[in-house]
């Protein structure tokens, strides 16, 4: 057997290679077709074992939520502190879980496209080269004496040696790029199923979270309308200022002068002075989650806020908007009931629909400064709440069924054109997408803008580079 066939017989032997022929010394057998896996039966019925024991789990998890909040009850101010620290926490881990999926998905996504293109350019290339290497296996056993061939044995072996003679060559190169190719394949389908493991885990993760965030949120709002209601009147001269105001800053001015509780929050923002110190501001009071006032100056805070909502931006502040102007704030297209948290400190001024923002939530951070978010499909505060940095305000909705058009400032279309990328990189193909690649479609997307004064301002500035840098509760 020459060198060359047995370099291509190992690789057949090794599995980098289809084993092209039922019997490769039969001369004129055509190549045999390599069968596909057989197809994975349908499971019929439920899985009622599995079924119950997530039930369990589900309620021995609840069980124990609700025990520690017992336990955590006693004084006002520890009962409070405790039931905060569980919200960030839970916040936090429940932001951090969505962004590992969002990551996860945009990578199973490069990845089913490489297995894609991988598969299709071996496909194109088995039947020639299944026919080659079983005639190359054919010419490397060992021939007969040419005394005892007959005259047109030896012939057809003069004429495959000529003609393999030429063949040889090209053919090495093409077995070596078949291999790598094959070996590039086996690891695309190991990293898709390590990939698919670490989705599950996390959907698992993700589900467990988000179950005991309601829970801690409608125990806190439980509280909330305990200790401070908010009357019925109050409520609706809130909307009543709403629908017949026509822009942000007159109903921010409106409310905080007509509407009780967002007149006290707005009066409780005045009052709180933080003096603005040179270099980097004291952090400590923000390990203090019993807090009813913002633990640093909005001013201050530059570098250290957390995203409210893990996702990816679609749009960012300045960046031309539909219409031809520039976009208010920016835009972040997130998984479908992915919770909103807080960027920051601050009291609830407004917290219901208004005009193109839909549901909209507006924060009072103090010095003047306003954050407003809107595109969530339910707010989880009242007005004149407190909230803290991280704590979870609300709730982004399902996905969208059609595209609506994009609307000029803090509207936010159902669909955008804009590239979709995480802030790894890695193009976020979790995401539901357009026809044209990297582009969201139908995604939730949370629109948030900051306000000095009632000007619009960049929020880039004030968010963390890293988890570690984050505002926590």
């Amino acid at each position: 057997m020459t060198a060359r066939a047995a370099l291509l017989l190992s690789l057949v032997l090794a599995g980098l290679l289809p084993a092209a022929m039922p019997a490769l010394g039969q001369t004129g057998a055509a190549p045999a077709v390599v069968p596909l896996p057989p197809p994975v039966p349908a499971r019929s019925g439920l899985d009622t074992d599995a079924l119950k024991s997530d039930l369990r789990g589900t309620e021995e998890a609840q069980k124990r939520l609700r025990a520690e909040l017992e336990a955590a009850k006693g004084a006002g101010t520890g009962d409070r502190a405790r039931l905060n620290q569980m919200l960030v926490e839970t916040a936090t881990r429940t932001r951090s879980v969505e962004q590992q999926l969002i990551d996860v998905e945009g990578r199973i996504g490069v990845l089913d496209g490489s297995a894609a293109d991988l598969s299709a350019s071996l496909a194109k290339r088995r039947g020639v080269l299944a026919q080659v290497l079983a005639a190359l296996m054919r010419m490397g056993r060992e021939p007969p004496p040419a005394l005892l061939m007959r005259p047109d044995d030896a012939l057809d072996a003069v004429r495959s040696a000529i003609l393999l003679g030429a063949l040889l060559p090209e053919l090495r190169v093409e077995a070596e790029t078949l291999a790598a190719d094959l070996s590039e394949q086996a690891r695309v389908r190991g990293e898709l199923t390590a990939a698919r493991d670490s989705l599950t885990r996390l959907r698992a993760e993700l589900d467990d979270d988000r179950k005991r965030l309601s829970i801690l949120v409608t125990e806190r709002q439980r509280r909330q309308a305990e200790e401070q209601p908010v009357p019925p009147i109050d409520r609706s001269q809130a909307e009543t200022v709403a629908k017949s105001t026509g822009d942000v800053h007159d109903l921010v001015t409106r409310l905080e002068t007509e509407v009780g509780p967002s007149a006290r929050a707005a009066d409780a923002a005045k009052a709180v002075t933080r003096p603005i110190e040179p270099g980097k501001p004291d952090l400590t009071a923000l390990r203090n989650p019993a807090r009813i006032t913002p633990a640093i100056a909005f001013s201050q805070a530059k570098g250290l806020l957390p995203l409210p909502v893990a996702g990816v931006t679609l749009k960012g502040f300045g960046a031309p908007d539909s219409v031809g102007g520039a976009e208010k704030g920016m835009t972040i297209a997130t998984r479908a009931g992915a919770p909103v948290s807080a960027p920051a400190d601050g009291w609830v001024v407004y917290a219901g629909p208004f005009r193109s923002y839909g549901q909209l939530l507006i924060i009072n951070a103090g010095g003047g400064y306003h954050i407003l978010m809107a595109g969530m499909e339910r707010i989880t505060v009242d007005l004149g709440q407190f909230v803290l940095a991280g704590e979870p305000v609300g709730v982004m909705g399902g996905l969208s069924r059609t595209a609506a058009p994009a609307v000029r400032g803090p509207a936010v279309p159902a669909s955008s054109q804009a590239a979709v990328q995480s802030p790894n990189g890695v193009p976020a193909a979790g995401l539901r997408f357009g026809n044209e690649p990297g582009t969201a479609l139908g995604q939730p997307q949370l629109y948030v803008e900051f306000r000095k004064d009632g000007i619009s301002i960049d929020p880039t500035p004030w968010w963390a580079a890293t988890d570690s840098q984050k505002v926590r509760g």
